[in-house]
């Protein structure tokens, strides 16, 4: 199943996606008499999610039927990020040996390069990125997100996928100028506003075949830089999801943000996007602030 949220006279609220069409989960519960939350981290903290996705393997026929005239065609959606507040946000440095090298560094080879990020890192789809007036080299980096589902405390890594509620798009944000000055700055130029987008869909574990030959590509302005495959990640998804929950409880609506194939300097004007095999495009614009300072 693909769910995802939008704006809705300005208030963010979650739908369902049926092909082309978005069906807001509030017109499902007012036709069909479900009592399903509307914002998609309470859906997620609800538990909510199993019970959509079971439902919805068995009456997608009855929800186009009735709840078409009320859908949204997708080029209408004005989107919103997945949700707002998560308890955390991981994110992993240096999982492809590629991008250690961009950095003139050794990739990690027993524990990963792990950091968190402030929630208030966090746009959507459409949002701009800012560049901070604090630095003057940022770069962008796609990377496939992975979204907590339940509660979990040291899960083996054959069984990492019961802790998933599903997988997302992401772009990352560095100050890579701060960074170089002293690596203990790290949570310094991982922290500025913008600097986290995800989204635009929450794609659920049984849409995938095969999390491990998912392709994440980054592009600026249509132009491919960075392209890998979750396969050749040194900590792959099992393990990432496995390793963190032996670190500290992972808590439902908890983000994942597994590596990047490679960074790319930002500049103002750019479109930076993030494409994964089958998912929607994730894309932001880039506006620098220290333009007209």
């Amino acid at each position: 199943m693909r769910i995802t949220s939008f704006v809705n006279k300005s208030i963010e609220e979650t739908g369902l996606i049926i092909e082309s069409l978005l069906i807001p989960i509030r017109n499902i519960n007012d036709r069909l008499s479900t009592n399903w939350p509307v914002e998609m981290l309470d859906i997620i903290r609800s538990n909510s999610l199993t019970t959509i996705t079971n439902w919805y393997d068995r009456n997608k026929e009855t929800l186009i039927k009735d709840c078409k005239d009320v859908a949204i065609p997708l080029s209408d959606i004005n989107y919103a990020p997945l949700y707002r507040n998560p308890n955390k946000i991981w994110g992993i440095g240096l999982n492809y040996k590629d991008h250690a090298k961009d950095l003139s560094e050794s990739a990690p080879e027993k524990i990963p390069a792990s950091f968190m990020k402030p929630t208030t890192t966090i746009i959507g789809y459409g949002n701009t990125i800012n560049l901070p007036l604090l630095s003057e080299r940022t770069t962008g980096e796609a990377e496939l997100g992975i979204i907590i589902g339940k509660k979990t405390i040291n899960i083996d890594r054959d069984n990492w996928l019961d802790a998933v509620a599903g997988f997302t798009n992401i772009i990352d944000m560095t100050a890579e100028d701060i960074l170089r000055k002293n690596p203990r700055y790290l949570t310094v130029c991982k922290s500025f506003d913008t600097f986290f987008s995800f989204g635009p869909q929450l794609i659920t574990p049984d849409e995938i075949e095969d999390v491990m030959k998912l392709e994440i590509s980054t592009k600026i302005n249509g132009t491919l830089y960075r392209k890998n495959t979750v396969s050749n990640m040194t900590f792959p998804p099992d393990f990432l999801v496995s390793f963190h929950s032996k670190v500290m409880t992972l808590l439902p609506g908890d983000i994942i943000s597994s590596g990047t194939p490679g960074a790319v300097v930002l500049n103002h004007g750019d479109t930076i996007s993030c494409e994964i095999t089958g998912f929607p495009e994730l894309r932001n614009d880039v506006e620098d602030l220290k333009i007209g300072k």
